[in-house]
């Protein structure tokens, strides 16, 4: 763990020196050398998924793949979607939009005297140790996701968004982060404000995100893969979460909500455990035909309109 930390962070200035930093003063942006700095650690991450899904799953895919992609305009615009989360693109113009926002709550809050929970702290000697501490956030983080999860399909408002995810009929590994931009500002707001009330240091949360973010990846691949009976209960396969797109799926009736740990499907009653690789897809789109849009800027527009109730 060291190690890797040690040669991250090498990493991580280089790439700032070199690239990042002589930008921003060009920029008239010095004064925030400092996050700019932290952006290029989310940079470096999203350069390494990039490079993991390129060199490890995309082979899997190739190699066992449950369905034969025709659709390649599709494909594009998940790659589209991918690149602009990956590459940091949505994660700075989340910073500019909201950061001053949330500093000043932050700061209200703690002057009323509400402080950070940290939760390693309430077990002695957990907070000296960093791999059982990043566990424990990890459950944290993840027993949210679930719940946030199923609020995006038991709410109907946020169905309008993210029902976009699962209109894609052709998944593979770059399908993760096809989401409307408004339900994903939503969802990162609250992983956020729970990151930041309980403590979770900054880069335990980059790391929590960005294993959280690769393991989606080979969860929406087009890969015939499961994880065995006994697997299949530690960690989410493609198979597990490929039941959860199952074509004539809506927000009502569904299953597999877990992102990192079945853990939770099997506690709360909504685990599928059949193996099965089924085709997928939203209800709508076979009984009213109804239209998710085809490129980024059109699928993000019709997001809107479902929304405001005019699609």
């Amino acid at each position: 763990m060291e190690w890797f930390a040690e040669v991250f962070s090498g990493l991580q200035g280089l790439l700032f020196e070199q690239l990042l930093q002589p930008v921003m003063f060009a920029a008239g942006l010095g004064q925030l050398l400092s996050d700019g700095f932290d952006a290029t650690g989310w940079l470096l991450v999203g350069l390494l998924q990039l490079l993991v899904m390129v060199s490890v799953i995309g082979p899997l895919q190739r190699w066992r793949p449950v369905e034969l992609l025709k659709d390649r305009a599709s494909l594009r615009t998940d790659v589209i979607y991918t690149l602009v989360h990956r590459l940091g693109l949505f994660r700075v113009a989340v910073f500019f939009a909201l950061e001053p926002l949330l500093s000043e709550l932050f700061g209200l809050a703690r002057v009323a005297g509400f402080g950070t929970l940290h939760l390693d702290a309430f077990w002695p000697g957990v907070s000296d140790q960093p791999l059982v501490s990043l566990l424990l956030y990890l459950l944290l983080l993840d027993g949210l996701n679930y719940w946030l999860h199923r609020g995006q399909h038991r709410w109907h408002w946020w169905w309008q968004l993210h029902a976009l995810h699962h209109a894609q009929q052709q998944m593979t590994q770059w399908s993760d982060n096809r989401n409307h931009l408004l339900d994903d500002l939503i969802r990162d707001l609250i992983l956020i404000v729970v990151a930041q009330c309980f403590g979770i240091a900054p880069s335990q949360y980059v790391a929590i995100v960005a294993l959280t973010q690769l393991s989606e990846n080979l969860q929406h691949a087009n890969l015939r893969l499961w994880f065995g009976r006994f697997g299949e209960r530690l960690w989410v396969s493609p198979r597990f979460h490929r039941m959860h797109h199952a074509l004539g799926s809506d927000e009502r009736q569904n299953c597999n909500f877990a992102v990192l740990l079945p853990c939770w499907d099997m506690l709360f009653g909504t685990a599928n455990f059949e193996h099965r690789y089924e085709a997928t897809g939203v209800r709508d789109q076979l009984t009213q035909g109804r239209d998710y849009g085809r490129g980024f800027w059109a699928q993000q527009w019709l997001g809107f309109k479902r929304l405001a109730g005019r699609a």
